[in-house]
């Protein structure tokens, strides 16, 4: 018997990857990532498995209360799961924000890249919202090139209740955007 879905989540496509609601299998691949406080260091580590399976279990909840979260990002070919990436807004963020995270294995492959580009797609397409920001811990060169490749640009820095001082890249609007999600050049 299949488990029934945890989340409302629709699932998404992109050329090589599938965007879908967190899954029971998911936690465990989660919970390594979160669990490394290095690889997580920008995202928001844990030290133990039980704050990061927490974590987990919040990710699921923020989907039912807001009609949004992060999506597992998943490899079509293989079915692994690659990353989370989506819309988050927690209690205390200033307003909803895309975020990505890659998987061991899964950095400089364009995932996070390919990956936020649908999700952005989605939640102006489908969502309805006419601005995102991402939220970057300073000193996360890796996350900020990311933003700035998405055509985000930095406007303030801001104490985030979770992380402390953060970064606040805003996206472009969805008519600044080309019909594959890239910004626009102008001439």
């Amino acid at each position: 018997m299949t488990p029934a879905p945890l989340t409302p989540a629709p699932t998404l496509e992109s050329q090589r990857l599938v965007l879908r609601g967190p899954k029971r299998s998911d936690a465990e691949p989660l919970i390594a990532f979160l669990c490394d406080l290095e690889r997580s260091a920008g995202f928001g580590g844990y030290d133990n498995r039980h704050d990061a399976w927490r974590w987990f279990g919040l990710n699921v909840g923020h989907w039912h209360i807001h009609g949004y979260g992060y999506f597992t990002v998943e490899d079509k070919e293989t079915g692994t799961p690659a990353g989370i990436c989506g819309i988050w807004n927690p209690d205390g963020w200033p307003e909803p924000e895309l975020g990505w995270v890659v998987f061991d294995g899964f950095e400089g492959k364009g995932v996070a890249y390919e990956a936020a580009l649908r999700a952005r797609e989605w939640a102006y397409a489908e969502l309805g919202f006419t601005t995102l920001t991402s939220n970057i811990v300073p000193g996360n060169a890796r996350s900020i090139a990311l933003a700035e490749r998405l055509g985000a640009t930095y406007e303030r820095t801001y104490q985030n209740v979770n992380m402390g001082e953060d970064m606040l890249y805003r996206h472009p609007a969805p008519d600044a955007l080309d019909r594959d999600g890239s910004v626009e050049a102008y001439a």
